[in-house]
């Protein structure tokens, strides 16, 4: 929660706020997020403009959580940049009067002053939710995890299987009982001549 009364309502008065929050639960997706109470640092610019507040600023935090590829856990500096305008009370009773045709839903994304109060946090949660990488990975190049027996392929490059495919197994055995320099189509001993015509 912020306070707006050191700004007024004058339009165009501006007031700059560095503060340091906690983050609040499950900001992030399954993969990666910020924990819960870790440090976001918030540096903001407040300024008042006609219908409300207009609230720029930057969040600063620290994500954690596992390489899709290879789930090795893996740590970032996360920076994401927001703006949303929070509307003083009676602001909302002008605009209706205005635009009495607009939709419910514009209605249901404003985000209003309450006692000279604005709360953060489902910008903050917004903003940071969507600065997430979708697929974070522990480095760009990473080979991930053997699908045969999940070793971590960063770890042992030269892994490999020896994939036998059991359609060609039967094969397999027939190639082993010929010899070098055997041929298929050699005449046997004892067998038919070729024939003249």
């Amino acid at each position: 929660m912020f306070d707006t009364r050191e700004l007024g309502r004058r339009p165009g008065a501006l007031k700059r706020v560095s503060r340091s929050v906690e983050a609040p639960a499950d900001l992030g997706n399954e993969v990666v997020g910020v924990p819960e109470g870790a440090p976001i640092e918030l540096d903001l610019r407040l300024e008042s403009v006609m219908d409300g507040v207009l609230v720029t600023g930057t969040a600063r935090a620290t994500v954690k959580g596992e390489c899709v590829r290879c789930l090795e856990p893996l740590e970032r500096e996360l920076d994401s940049d927001f703006q949303e305008l929070f509307a003083y009370p009676d602001a909302d009773a002008r605009v209706h009067d205005k635009d009495a045709d607009d939709d419910a839903e514009d209605e249901e994304d404003t985000l209003f002053i309450e006692d000279d109060l604005f709360d953060l946090e489902p910008v903050l949660r917004d903003a940071v939710v969507l600065a997430l990488p979708m697929q974070p990975v522990c480095q760009d190049d990473c080979p991930g995890l053997c699908s045969d027996c999940g070793v971590r392929l960063a770890d042992d490059p030269d892994h490999h299987h020896d994939a036998v495919d059991i359609r060609w197994a039967a094969l397999q055995g027939l190639a082993g009982t010929i010899k070098d320099g055997e041929k298929d189509n050699a005449p046997r001993n004892g067998g038919d001549e070729p024939q003249e015509k």
